[in-house]
């Protein structure tokens, strides 16, 4: 093949209608995390129609798709698109909006998936033009904790063979249609859950003497919960705890018994996560006791902080700017969001790179997890294009040896 950027790319054009009408379809009919067995199926049908061979219900409803090249044991390398949708009514008014109320595609995993199967359409079709063995990896359950990464993996998708680098991309909708986004090093942040239960003594509010009350105890605790960060953090590493939820179940006139608090830990260093997760539970505890209450506490250990690895990652940047153009290819910031991708770049080097979706001539619209979240669709012809670019050359270039 003397020119297989270009034979991508009209390949990646000859495919885009197709491709764009899989992802109506999986965006038409969102499946939650843990429920994606019809997704499941679907994306199968697709694999065996394009001659690509699988096993499925891994790590759940999880595919796993191979795809041999020259001298397969060579190199491998694996691409995953995570596939579980949100509780979200969609908002969009549009031919192909969700048909289930309230489960909606707003984090872009319909696009992840189209744009993988695209890829794999490709890669299979020039199987002559590259070493090694690509695996295909549809991640389901990336919202819930443990997450379908970790499930995937304890279930030998990182073995026989073990990839050499593992790549994703994720919807971007501050970037536009047509461009990508890179961040080497520290990209994402290790995210925990923590739910606090706040106990006093119920009674009438027009008496408070009397009631020992949880909802001031409560507020007491969310102000303390901000030292963590203005007076504990090392404000070089970025660290972030949010009350998000403040539940007290009592009246005008009625101090309840309990306030129920719910949020979120993310940071940089796996050390100091610890240590926040030890001082919020001194503050919860301490501020109860000296009010007259007490609390019980739950920290429950979400994802790891995501790194993408340099050589890698840059080696990334080169190769999406020799198919996309140099002004095509951003560079990123560090993200408080989290992703379960931080497993499989545990395992072996990996990179998870953003794929813009704003329309160019309307500019960013919602954010991700909007009710009104969409993509501009031209943004699935460069994301599977690129991603079965990459592949190609980092299994025929100087990182595989």
């Amino acid at each position: 093949m003397s020119d297989p950027a270009n034979a991508i790319r009209r390949q990646a054009e000859e495919y885009y209608s197709e491709i764009v009408s899989i992802r109506r379809h999986i965006h038409q009919f969102p499946e939650l995390s843990k429920q994606e067995k019809k997704t499941m199926e679907f994306i199968g049908s697709k694999l065996s129609e394009y001659g690509i061979s699988y096993k499925d219900n891994i790590g759940g409803f999880g595919i796993v798709g191979i795809i041999e090249g020259r001298e397969p044991q060579a190199a491998c390398l694996a691409l995953r698109a995570d596939m579980d949708a949100l509780p979200v009514n969609e908002l969009n008014e549009v031919v192909y909006k969700s048909a289930t109320p309230g489960i909606m595609h707003a984090c872009g995993h319909d696009v992840h998936m189209a744009c993988l199967l695209g890829a794999a359409k490709i890669l299979n079709g020039m199987k002559e033009h590259f070493r090694g063995t690509i695996k295909l990896f549809f991640q389901p359950s990336e919202e819930a904790y443990p997450g379908g990464a970790i499930q995937m993996i304890q279930s030998g998708v990182m073995e026989n063979p073990k990839p050499d680098f593992v790549l994703g991309q994720h919807v971007f909708p501050f970037l536009s249609a047509g461009e990508v986004g890179f961040k080497p090093g520290m990209f994402m942040a290790s995210t925990d859950e923590f739910f606090i239960t706040v106990r006093g003594k119920g009674g009438h509010g027009a008496m408070p003497q009397t009631a020992v009350d949880p909802i001031l105890i409560a507020s007491h605790i969310v102000i303390a919960l901000q030292q963590i960060v203005s007076r504990n953090a090392n404000p070089l590493v970025s660290t972030v705890v949010t009350v998000g939820r403040f539940i007290g179940e009592g009246r005008t006139n009625v101090i309840p018994d309990t306030v129920r608090l719910e949020g979120t830990v993310r940071t940089f260093d796996e050390e100091w996560r610890t240590r926040v997760h030890e001082t919020l539970r001194r503050i919860a505890n301490g501020t109860a006791e000296a009010m007259g209450g007490s609390c019980d506490i739950t920290i429950n250990g979400g994802y790891p902080y995501l790194f993408n690895n340099e050589n890698l990652t840059n080696k990334l940047i080169s190769l999406a700017g020799e198919y996309l153009g140099e002004n095509k290819v951003k560079p990123m910031e560090q993200k408080m969001g989290a992703e379960d991708f931080a497993y499989f770049a545990q395992q072996a080097p990996g990179c998870l790179y953003g794929l813009g979706t704003a329309d160019p001539a309307l500019g960013t619209g919602p954010n991700l997890h909007a009710a009104g979240f969409n993509v501009d669709e031209s943004s699935i012809r460069t994301g599977m294009g690129l991603m079965a670019w990459m592949a190609v050359r980092l299994l025929n270039g100087e990182m595989v040896k």
